[in-house]
């Protein structure tokens, strides 16, 4: 025998509130740990300064060091690289496919003040490291205080 159910506008009129939640959230608000807007033809830097260098790092799996390109243009640092399929798959019937190949770039600015000609760059487990020294006029300077008598 069926049951009857009664009808609650306001449950149904939540659960479309939560969908709607749930659609914004997607479009807008960062997905699996990629920024919102991110549409794998860049790549994420973490940039930092200590005293002597400015540092970037950046987690760039599958990537083999020889298909980076690292440049700086004035005050322009741009990363190219590019990641490949390792094999082909000539009847595939994905049922998901996330990774992603083909070249990828980003550019960012960096303070003016660094001597590029002296920049390191290091690639270990995935990870590239790029060191740029400032120059000497961008460091901090300490100035001692003396007191008067």
């Amino acid at each position: 025998m069926a049951s009857l159910i009664r009808w609650q506008p306001v449950s149904d009129m939540v659960s479309l509130r939560d969908a709607m939640d749930r659609l914004f959230e997607d479009s807008f608000v960062s997905r699996r740990g990629y920024p919102a807007g991110w549409n794998g033809d860049s790549l994420a830097l973490d940039v930092y300064e200590n005293e002597e260098s400015l540092v970037v790092t950046s987690s760039l799996p599958g990537v083999k060091p020889e298909d980076l390109e690292i440049t700086i243009t004035g005050d322009v640092l741009t990363i190219r690289g590019e990641t490949k399929s390792e094999e082909k798959v000539e009847k595939a019937n994905y049922l998901r496919q996330e990774r992603r190949f083909g070249s990828f770039q980003r550019s960012v600015q960096i303070p003016g003040a660094l001597q590029s000609d002296k920049a390191e760059a290091s690639f270990e487990n995935g990870v590239l490291t790029l060191t740029i020294p400032k120059a000497e006029e961008a460091r901090p300077k300490t100035i001692k205080v003396e007191a008067k008598k």
